[in-house]
């Protein structure tokens, strides 16, 4: 399908049906955007199946995030495509919140130049964080310019202009965006009444001036003469000229123009996200979206000279990994390994190539060592900012953390990722051999170092499994057996000390491969079935037992798929963890979310830990079943067995919104029960549950940092301001920053607080003037309350940008005339060659691939720096297309066929005939 063809399609999507609604028939950001992410898409997906040779059926109208992924064939990905949606959603829709007073960001007070800069300044952040493979610092910068872009067209005029598409002009750097009215120059007239339908000058219209509302708490913040936005919470709309220009909602001034600024914001988001495909290429805009086969595997590897058989098992697994999950659903989507020892650790390698990763995993060598103490919290550190949210991670050591002021910061990012973190500790009472001199050194793990690995592995919802070096090797196969994408926790509990205790769990008819892990020494458990069955860790032969293993401290039952409720009870007074899981295609989001403050109302969602001492809100997105709906939701003690229970709300689509009265004061997780009634009556075996697998705690501190500007230009200072705020005493407060990066920081040390105030502070940070373009800094500010009691924190990514002077896009040029065909296309074959090059002031191609064609591409390079492109096809396939990106991500895209060539695509008079489609069709 051509770009043009693509294009057509999309649009037309935005007419014939319907878009989620929000408040009443209304479309929102939200809604806006969902729609132009899953046409996009389903493109890309097409696309893919197309080169790969594979057959594409589309999903029905309107499309989902699971009719997506399951067309996409990565069922399995359908949490990570869901999350990645809503957080372009929410960056979005944080505007808002964050940034209601900014003209610029929404494109109000006629600041429609400094609108589209940030457009365009943000979509290259976007396109040098995907060539990085830095897919949550693009989609966080995507969701923040969507919501300017889409402003504009509710706005501004240029809907009442009577434009039937989209203003190209906002996505390109080098365009004006139009004749923007002078500041002196009138634009409105006064609303007749509540009728605002032609307040805008008739003049203004006819000779295509662009002007938008002026927006403001302060009645006289308007210039004379000049439009306002409308509605309540704008001031100026109540001095002349009265009313708005606003096209926000049904219920806006000029809500008669809502259905078609909504379209045409549809339209402008589907334009963008397809130059960012472009840009990125069809496989890593699949990857940004969230969408791959399987489950990412990483590894954090302690290198030192005692890790020698370490790694051997390493090797020994990612080898069987690889060999056994080649092309299958369960195939890992990326590769991350993190060597580490002291005084170094990274860097980090990222990879979807499994021969690459193998062959860096066999380069490993373990060297150096004597000191006991290794830096494996910077490693595990680099791991959760390189590896994708909600990745598995396996670290390997066998010496105690030599970074310990690094536990904070690392518990904040296995909260913000969702990571699970596993530890494979090989002997903890044992002998370091260092690799040079062969001189042993006997050492005892402290039983503080044990339990850091053991703290950080309980909060990650991980194993801290204690093993012997001749073992490791078959714990690590137990533990990666279970990796899948479709992994569901039903149950997570830990007690330390140890007690007699029994935990309930049900399990539903869509629940597969029923696993439970329990870790700790001198622990029996005694296990019960629905159907009454009892069984021990003694006897574990039995009709609902399909295996047990023990290795070391782990302990694995594999268990037959019975839905109902099970017991189990446990018997140990020493510390031990349990961990029930399987596979199941119902799962749940989770974010806390408090109501907003700002002009516009709505709620923002939490991003770190809940107020503690307050009531609080959860909104709950359910997932994997159209039949499945919550019925309750609690929150849990991890560590004992004090819960609280929410008032559940539906939403709608798969949504909830749930009320607690208080938050725990100790470590929680989210517990979710519902019922699928999927053909199931109700009873027992229609109720499932899910749990979180992370660990939560609410904090009495509230940090934030400003968002406001998150590009680092290389060898320039960045200042990020911070703020931190107490619901309690005062005092002085404790402040830690830290960066994956290794970059020194420069902050205030601690803030001094009075009870229930708040101060500010800024981290001052500098990157290397050689640090690659679309470089990530993850900067985590800490905040601790006198004493240490209480903490909490802020996440940033920072992205890495020089500044941008090209704005220009690659130019094909064709060398020679294509080959015609006749009607017997069978017998013929065609041929065209084709120069792409970047100017001289340009920055140099960077790619150049085959959108659509089905012929063969030779792609050379010249001695002036060009890229010299042959194309040879069967006349039967007797269109191409070429998708040639510079270095900083312009776009240029290259038509060709056996009758006729084209080097940009016109798209005005498809987008003519679109609209026209559209308004018919409203």
């Amino acid at each position: 399908m051509s770009g043009l063809s693509v294009l057509c399609f999309l649009l037309l999507q935005t007419g014939a049906h319907s878009f989620g609604v929000f408040n009443g028939k209304s479309l929102s950001h939200q809604a806006i955007t969902e729609r132009a992410a899953l046409n996009v898409t389903v493109q890309v997906c097409r696309s893919l199946a197309v080169s790969e040779g594979r057959d594409f059926t589309s999903p029905p109208q309107p499309f989902t995030a699971s009719s997506v992924a399951a067309a996409c064939g990565a069922s399995k990905s359908l949490k990570s495509f869901i999350k990645t949606i809503q957080r372009i959603q929410r960056k979005n829709w944080q505007t808002d919140i964050k940034y209601a007073l900014s003209a610029r960001r929404h494109c109000d007070n006629e600041e429609l130049d400094e609108g589209k800069k940030i457009v365009t300044d943000g979509l290259s952040v976007v396109k040098a964080s995907n060539k990085q493979q830095n897919f949550v610092s693009a989609t966080s910068s995507l969701g923040r310019i969507l919501h300017t872009l889409q402003d504009f067209y509710s706005h501004s005029n240029w809907v009442e202009i009577g434009h039937k598409f989209p203003n190209t002009n906002l996505i390109k750097a080098n365009a004006r965006v139009g004749n923007i009215a002078a500041k002196t120059r009138a634009t409105c007239l006064s609303c007749n009444g509540n009728d605002c339908r032609n307040n805008i000058r008739s003049d203004i219209l006819k000779n295509n001036i662009l002007t938008s509302g002026y927006f403001s708490l302060n009645p006289f913040a308007k210039p004379t003469g000049k439009c306002s936005h409308g509605g309540v919470p704008d001031s100026t709309s109540l001095i002349e000229p009265k009313g708005g220009i606003n096209k926000d909602t049904l219920d806006s001034s000029h809500g008669h123009l809502h259905s078609q600024a909504a379209n045409m914001a549809i339209a402008a988001t589907s334009e963008l996200l397809e130059d960012v495909r472009s840009a990125a290429g069809d496989k890593a805009f699949f990857d940004m979206m969230g969408l791959s086969k399987g489950k990412p595997l990483c590894f954090v590897v302690d290198t030192t000279g005692s890790m020698g058989d370490d790694i051997a098992a390493v090797r020994e697994v990612t080898a069987s990994i690889i060999d056994s999950k080649l092309g299958t659903p369960d195939e890992p989507s990326v590769y991350v390994l993190v060597p580490f020892n002291d005084p170094d650790f990274g860097p980090l390698i990222r990879t979807t190539d499994p021969e690459i990763f193998k062959a860096y995993i066999n380069s490993l060598r373990a060297t150096g060592g004597g000191d006991t103490p290794e830096l494996s919290l910077s490693g595990l550190q680099l791991a959760l900012t390189g590896a994708p949210p909600n990745s598995e991670i396996f670290i390997f050591t066998d010496a105690p953390a030599k970074d310990k002021h690094l536990r904070n910061p690392v518990i904040a990012l296995i909260e913000q990722t969702k990571s699970v973190v596993n530890f494979m500790i090989t002997n903890v009472l044992g002998i370091r051999q260092p690799a040079e001199d062969n001189q042993q050194q006997s050492y005892r793990m402290s039983r503080a170092d044990d339990q850091l690995y053991k703290d950080l592995a309980q909060t990650s919802g991980g194993q801290a499994v204690e093993v012997s070096k001749s073992n490791l090797l078959e714990a690590i196969n137990i533990l990666t057996e279970s990796t899948s994408s479709s992994l569901v926790t039903l149950l997570q509990a830990s007690r330390n000390p140890g007690k007699t205790e029994n935990f309930a769990f049900s399990v539903d008819q869509s629940v597969r491969n029923l696993t439970i892990y329990i870790t700790g020494s001198n622990v029996e458990f005694t296990l019960i079935d629905p159907s009454g069955v009892v069984q021990n860790n003694v006897n574990t032969s039995g009709s609902s037992i399909i295996s047990s293993q023990t290795v070391g401290n782990l302990h694995t039952v594999k268990l037959l798929t019975v839905a109902g409720v099970w017991e189990i009870r446990i018997v140990s007074k020493n510390s031990y963890s349990l961990k029930v899981v399987g596979e199941s295609s119902i799962d749940f989001l989770f974010d806390f979310i408090v109501d907003s403050d700002g002009p516009f109302g709505g709620f923002d969602v939490i991003d770190n830990r809940p107020t503690a001492g307050q009531n609080a809100s959860l909104l709950v997105t359910l997932f994997g079943s159209d039949s499945a709906t919550v019925t309750e939701v609690m929150l849990v003690e991890s560590s004992g067995s004090g819960q609280v229970n929410g008032t559940v709300k539906a939403q709608g689509g798969g949504e909830y919104i749930v009320r607690f009265d208080r938050i725990p004061s100790v470590e929680f997780v989210v517990l979710v029960k519902g019922q699928n009634n999927n053909g199931v009556s109700r009873a027992s075996s229609g109720i499932f549950q899910r749990q979180s697998a992370t660990s939560l705690r609410a904090s009495g501190l509230t940090v934030t940092v400003d968002e406001l500007d998150i590009v680092v230009e290389p060898g320039t200072l960045k200042s990020v301001h911070f703020s931190v705020m107490t619901t309690g005493e005062g005092g002085r407060f404790t402040i830690q920053a830290a960066n994956d990066q290794d970059l020194t920081l420069f902050y205030p040390t601690n803030l001094l607080l009075s009870a229930g105030g708040s101060a500010n502070g800024t981290v001052n940070i500098t990157a290397p003037a050689d640090t690659p373009s679309g470089t990530v800094v993850t900067l985590t500010v800490e905040a601790v309350a006198p004493g240490g009691a209480d903490s909490n924190y802020a996440v940033l990514h920072l992205t890495v940008l020089p500044k941008v002077t090209d704005f220009t896009p690659p130019v094909c040029k064709q060398l020679s005339p294509q080959s015609r065909c006749s009607k017997n296309c069978d017998r013929f074959m065609w041929e065209v060659s084709v120069q792409v090059s970047d100017g001289v002031n340009g920055t140099g191609v960077d790619s150049v691939s085959l959108r659509e064609g089905s012929g063969s591409l030779n792609i050379t390079k010249a001695a002036d720096n060009s890229t010299l492109v042959t194309y040879v096809a069967s006349c039967c396939s007797s269109k191409m297309q070429l998708v040639a990106v510079d270095q900083v991500g312009n776009v240029e895209i290259c038509s060709y066929s056996a009758a006729s060539w084209s080097s940009r695509v016109d798209y005005s008079v498809l987008l003519f005939f679109v609209f026209t489609f559209l308004k018919v069709s409203l």
